[in-house]
Order: C-alpha cells, then sequence, then structure tokens
C-alpha cells in the first residue's frame, strides 16, 4: 500500500494520476485528506480515502495502518508549522511501521543559507530528521514548478510583457507531471532506499530567455523587465494574489535573481529513463494555442 499525503493539491493529484498510469491498482493506493467531501474523485476510482490532518497524531497514526510506503507531501501550512506537523507525520509512520518514506523537499545551493531561508529551512530540518529517525527513506529535492511561470511572470505578458524582480537567475524549472512521474517511479520501484534525487530539468532558463521562447512560440515580441520588488507585489495583488502570498513570490524572484536554483543538478533523466519535456514544449502547450 502507498499512501500519498496532501492528496487533494495538485502534486499529490499528479503523483495519484501517475501511479495509476504506470497500472498501479487503485486499492493499492490511498490518500490522505482532512475533508472528505474534497475526495470524490479519489472514491470514484477505487481509491482508498484517510482522514488525517498534520498536527492530529491519532489521526496519523490511524489513517497509516497497513501503508508500506509513504509520500510525505510537505505541508501547505503556516511555515512555522512546518516542521513539527511534519515530525507528526514521521513520527507516527514510524510507530505504525510504515517500510519506507519519501519526503519532498526543495532544491536550491543551501537552504539554511539562503536569502528566503525563513521560507524554506524547514525542508532542511525535515530531512535532517528523516535520516536521524532510523526509517527507510528518500529525499526528492524538487525544483520550481514550471506550471508557475504563467502566475509569477506578470498580468497579460502577451501585451505587458514578463514582469519580475528575477534579474538574470536561471531556474531549472520542471512541469509538475514530470515531477509527478518521477515520484510515482520512487514509490513503485526498488533502490531508492536512503537516496537523494534532485527533481529538476538538466538545463536552467531565465525569463529574458523564456520571454525569447514565449515570443518565437507566438510570433508576438514578449519583453522581459526587471521590476521593483514592491511594483511586483503590487502587480500580482492586482491579479487576485493575497498580499503576503504576493510578498513569499517576490522572495522566490529574489533567490532565482541570486542564482539559488543554479545547482547544476538533475537526477530527472535517470529516473524517468528518457529526458524530461523541454522547458520550450511546456511554454508551447501554454501559449501556442
Amino acid at each position: 500500500m502507498i499512501l500519498v499525503t496532501g492528496a487533494t493539491g495538485n502534486l499529490g493529484k499528479a503523483t495519484i494520476n501517475s501511479l495509476l498510469g504506470k497500472g498501479m491498482s487503485a486499492n493499492n493506493i490511498a490518500a490522505l485528506v482532512r475533508d472528505d467531501s474534497k475526495c470524490s474523485e479519489f472514491k470514484s476510482k477505487g481509491i482508498q480515502v484517510r482522514i488525517g490532518d498534520y498536527e492530529n497524531f491519532y489521526s496519523l497514526t490511524n489513517a497509516f495502518q497497513g501503508v508500506d510506503k509513504l509520500l510525505l507531501i510537505s505541508s501547505s501550512s503556516e511555515i512555522t508549522q512546518r516542521f513539527e506537523q511534519h515530525q507528526n507525520v514521521i513520527n507516527a509512520a514510524k510507530q505504525v511501521g510504515v517500510n519506507h518514506i519519501t519526503y519532498t523537499s526543495f532544491d536550491m545551493k543551501d537552504l539554511r543559507q539562503s536569502i528566503m531561508a525563513g521560507d524554506v529551512k524547514y525542508h532542511a530540518d525535515t530531512s535532517d530528521y528523516l535520516k536521524q529517525i532510523a526509517v527507510p527513506y528518500t529525499l526528492l529535492n524538487n525544483t520550481l514548478y514550471a506550471d508557475l511561470i504563467p502566475i509569477i511572470s506578470g498580468n497579460n505578458i502577451m501585451d505587458n510583457g514578463i514582469s519580475i524582480p528575477a534579474g538574470n537567475g536561471k531556474t531549472p524549472f520542471l512541469p509538475i507531471t514530470e515531477m509527478a512521474e518521477a515520484i510515482a517511479v520512487v514509490l513503485t520501484t526498488s533502490g531508492h532506499e536512503n537516496k537523494e534525487y534532485t527533481i529538476a530539468a538538466e538545463k536552467a532558463f531565465s525569463f529574458g530567455e523564456i520571454a525569447d521562447f514565449i515570443s518565437e512560440i507566438t510570433g508576438t515580441t514578449v519583453v522581459y523587465s526587471q521590476t521593483d520588488v514592491p511594483s511586483y507585489v503590487s502587480q500580482l495583488m492586482l491579479q487576485g494574489v493575497a498580499g503576503d502570498d504576493a510578498a513569499y513570490l517576490s522572495r522566490f524572484a529574489g533567490a532565482i535573481s541570486s542564482g539559488e536554483f543554479e545547482t547544476n543538478k538533475s537526477d530527472v533523466k535517470q529516473l524517468l529513463g528518457r529526458n524530461p519535456m523541454p522547458l520550450k514544449d511546456f511554454l508551447r502547450s501554454i501559449y501556442g494555442k
């Protein structure tokens, strides 16, 4: 039995779909959810639904009964609460005898020394804790989703251009479906115990290069302007992004500008047995319509 936490989120859903796509029987997949009303899609596919909350240890030990492999997708709660929540999940899994825990960590040059360490250090704390807890583990250091590009690039970029304070920094953006397939490989094949993989594209691109790709795809010149942080936050809020979330995304832009995502590492081809989708092809699927 494989259990996927955060199952109603984008990565959780995509991973479950990848598991099914690899021929895994639905009754061997469990989805951890907090709200039973949000899981009709899972039930219709025959996937087991387990109710549990990262903050409720007892609910987790109940939910993890009979689970062999657990995918811990990092919490989306308040950042200050995430490490403690992850400890709860890991401790509950160990207590009930889960044999293997896979954790979706984060790919940056140094999580603890990052200019946004306050936002990402919990990933390093969780990874260290998992290594110490004496349960076989796999760490998946995920880069930023390529799917974020339309959200963080600005409003109506075909007319206004790309506007983000990311400088000339490059990011090995990877589509979420490719990430999910790599995760599904780890969950369904052997030999991944106590290993760490970087889930990122093999090549990183700047937003200037992304603007050039979109220009070529659409036949319309898309310019890239390196706006300042306050203007960027205001721009995101005008797009409907909440103020705290806009500030959070602006810190990611700063980390991109500082080159913190240029780790020059990728294990995706090794896991998938093929080259991952090129960023230009992904952008074509969005902007080439």
